[in-house]
């Protein structure tokens, strides 16, 4: 990253000049200077949904907690059960507040009892490390590897035949992973990802990542493929219906009213914020995070006010989008906890009022299983 940073540079991944030299739209994304779309959202978006999209999502957080019983500490402190998953798999978690809203979600790599790898969002990822180093005990490390690791993401029904390629296996199940040698550096390989397709996540150390990177995006290319950017990300995971963190979950928002309940080990004797989020589950939680589907031509974006038929505020716009797949826009709101699937509600789209239809995510089928 630019040495000068703390005088408010942006960070820059290991891949920058790479996304520079290939003449990418560069913009903010949580303090990262990340690529938003190369060629168009719409063209990188179709490829994934069709052949296959390289993604760097080396701004990603990456964290090796390892001593005796890494695992379990872990665990007291995460809402998702790693107990539910064998050694070699990884698991969707979040780390919640006392009060029960999403300090962060994030993956949690289950290398076995003493060693966890843990992949946060890039702008809580400090965050996250200090939460850990406040509670490790006496043998645990919590190694910090933001600096010298990299993430790319390969996504797509053709993923498989672009790592195939490079020599990387691809033989696995959703959420398993595999550790492996390419060109002597040890690679991670994840089948996981954000956007609802085969795919995978590749964490590599940084000297290896350029490489890397070219090797893939030559292969990509072979299959109709390309290099895509974090427009597209978000387009793809939108008609998925994933949540993202600081839009959709929060640390205002929790787990329950996102739906997020199915990622919650509620039978742990602990992880932070349980008391909260038990009692929110019992009472039921004053809103939820609902799926919307334009009803006319309208692109909804986040924080515009939802309103119910008879004209009454109903909630706000966390996620709102063009869906390329289904060339429409599309939503994920914060609703009072009233409004049910199958109800019209509006949408205030500059001044106008728009219908829209609560319905249930994903927007489009997913491939990940």
């Amino acid at each position: 990253m630019p040495e000068d940073y703390g005088r408010g540079m942006l960070k820059h991944t290991p891949l920058h000049t790479r996304h520079v030299d290939a003449g990418a739209k560069m913009a903010d994304f949580g303090g990262w200077e990340m690529p938003i779309e190369y060629t168009g959202t719409v063209a990188e978006h179709t490829a994934v949904r069709e052949a296959v999209g390289i993604f760097d999502v080396s701004h990603m957080g990456k964290i090796a907690v390892f001593g005796p019983g890494a695992a379990a500490f872990v665990n007291s402190l995460v809402a998702n059960d790693l107990d539910r998953i064998a050694d070699g798999q990884a698991q969707y978690s979040m780390l919640c507040n006392d009060n029960g809203g999403v300090i962060d979600d994030l993956i949690v790599y289950k290398w076995g009892d003493d060693a966890v790898y843990i992949v946060p969002n890039a702008a809580n990822s400090a965050t996250v490390v200090a939460g850990l180093n406040a509670f490790a005990g006496d043998g645990i490390t919590v190694d910090d590897q933001q600096e010298t690791h990299g993430i790319i993401a390969v996504q797509g029904p053709k993923s498989p035949d672009v790592l195939a390629a490079l020599g990387l296996p691809t033989d696995m199940d959703y959420m398993a992973f595999a550790m492996a040698q390419w060109r002597d550096h040890p690679v991670t390989v994840c089948r996981s990802g954000y956007t609802g397709e085969h795919g995978f996540e590749l964490i590599a150390p940084n000297e290896v990542l350029a490489e890397l990177w070219d090797a893939l995006i030559e292969q990509a290319q072979v299959v109709d493929g390309m290099a895509a950017g974090l427009g597209a990300r978000d387009t793809l995971r939108t008609e998925m219906g994933y949540p993202l963190h600081g839009q959709d979950i929060s640390p205002t928002i929790s787990p329950v009213e996102a739906g997020l309940s199915w990622a919650v080990g509620w039978d742990k004797p602990e992880f932070a914020g349980k008391q909260a989020l038990t009692t929110m589950r019992a009472d039921g939680p004053p809103r939820r995070l609902r799926a919307l589907r334009a009803q006319q031509r309208a692109i909804p974006r986040s924080h515009m006010t939802v309103l119910d038929t008879a004209g009454n505020e109903v909630g706000e716009i966390t996620s709102g989008t063009f869906s390329p797949t289904l060339k429409e826009g599309i939503a994920l709101a914060l609703l009072d906890a009233s409004v049910n699937i199958d109800d019209e509600v509006l949408v205030d789209v500059r001044g106008k009022q728009i219908p829209f239809a609560v319905t249930k995510a994903p927007f489009v089928p997913s491939h990940v299983r």
